[in-house]
């Protein structure tokens, strides 16, 4: 399928990553278009993204689509090669319960660890690393969560890679590590090991930078 496919994203942004990782993945050729966000959002992303006025939009044949799952499902269900969803229904059921608990669950927590007050931290911490815990287990020996190859919900994980060891960086905050929790971290190394993957991830120096600025805001 030739149709124009666009990405309106922040290069520091998992969101965006999560759906140019998909696109890759899929071999679906598409234009970025890198959105100022600290400065002035485009008149284009106001047009095309007026409830949120914020990356993420993806715009496929002139028609915008927002929230990075809903663009992962979407692309999941136009581009038909290289599936990132499993093709049993029961499968697809129990990866998108994953992806739900990512989002609603585990980012939060990280969240809520990394800026939460100092007499609060400790039970922030304790709370993501129960988050963690879960997820790993969902992991189960496998390399993937998706099995042998990177999947949606691997994908809809992205965030704990390079953007969560970059955030433990700039704060000395200990949720994710080896010692902690060795089958997660295997699955992060794996994951920002994949060529495609590396290829679209941001540069870790500027990216450390941005976290220090954003953090002392």
């Amino acid at each position: 399928m030739g149709e124009e496919v666009k990405v309106f994203g922040f290069w520091a942004s998992p969101y965006s990553h999560r759906v140019e990782l998909a696109l890759s993945l899929k071999g679906v050729p598409y234009e970025y278009i890198e959105e100022d966000i600290l400065k002035n959002n485009s008149d284009l992303l106001l047009k095309y993204n007026p409830i949120h006025k914020k990356v993420l939009v993806f715009l496929h044949k002139g028609k915008p689509i927002v929230e990075s799952i809903v663009i992962l499902e979407y692309i999941e269900e136009t581009w038909k090669a290289n599936p990132i969803l499993p093709q049993n229904l029961h499968d697809k059921a129990i990866d998108r319960f994953w992806i739900k608990f990512m989002d609603d669950k585990c980012l939060p927590a990280i969240r809520k660890a990394t800026f939460s007050p100092e007499n609060e931290r400790e039970t922030a911490v304790e709370e993501a690393c129960e988050c963690l815990r879960t997820l790993e287990s969902a992991l189960n020996g496998k390399r993937f969560f998706g099995g042998d190859a990177i999947g949606m919900v691997d994908i809809a994980a992205n965030f704990l890679t390079i953007w969560l060891r970059t955030i433990q960086e700039a704060t000395g905050l200990e949720v994710l590590s080896v010692e902690k929790f060795p089958d997660l971290f295997k699955w992060t190394d794996d994951f920002i090991s994949c060529s495609v993957v590396k290829e679209s991830l941001p540069p870790t120096d500027k990216l450390l930078s941005f976290v220090k600025a954003s953090l002392s805001q």
